[in-house]
């Protein structure tokens, strides 16, 4: 089991690249990104949602809890569709699409993390990233009437965060794998 999910260890790398290229854009053009954040999220959500898919389907024969990884990117997905469908959505709705997205996907990373610990160490990187999610959900349904410039720097900083949460979480499994593979090597 814990070969094949280490053997997609790049998956978790490109999320969180992803995230912290979205979190610095967001951080660094305020102004430019109000405009440009309703594509630029539904672009993100959409690819993460499709690479979390992508990795629940691959360890379904070897993971139990496959299904928390494909639903966390199913609604990845689909929040990122809807975000292209509804390009004219106010920043109060984007909000709440916002904070629906981190606070579910949030919840489907405890889940997979859980299972993970039985197999790994190091799992709280991923539970960190989950952690983060739903707090960061949660204080966007609890306030809000934040200004458009405080809720592009929030969004920024969860990102930016919760990339480096996960190229961690990826390393650690590009770490074990290379353990694995020297440990089935023959006479050593």
């Amino acid at each position: 089991m814990l070969e094949r999910i280490s053997r997609n260890w790049w998956l978790y790398a490109v999320r969180g690249a992803a995230a912290i290229i979205f979190g610095a854009a967001a951080i660094a053009r305020p102004e430019q990104a109000l405009q440009f954040l309703v594509l630029v999220f539904g672009a993100y959500a959409l690819v993460d949602g499709l690479f979390a898919m992508f990795a629940g389907v691959a360890s379904y024969r070897f993971f139990n809890r496959w299904w928390a990884v494909l639903l966390e990117g199913a609604a990845g997905t689909v929040i990122g569709l809807l975000t292209f469908l509804w390009p004219n959505i106010t920043a109060l709705g984007l909000l709440y699409f916002v904070a629906a997205w981190a606070l579910t996907t949030g919840v489907f990373e405890i889940v997979a993390a859980i299972q993970l610990r039985r197999v790994i160490t190091d799992e709280w990187m991923l539970i960190l990233g989950g952690l983060l999610s739903i707090a960061f959900g949660a204080l966007l349904f609890v306030f809000p009437g934040v200004g458009a410039v405080s809720l592009i720097w929030m969004i920024g900083i969860y990102a930016f965060v919760f990339g480096i949460s996960e190229i961690f979480f990826a390393f650690r499994l590009s770490g074990l794998r290379r353990q694995l593979e020297k440990a089935a090597q023959p006479g050593l």
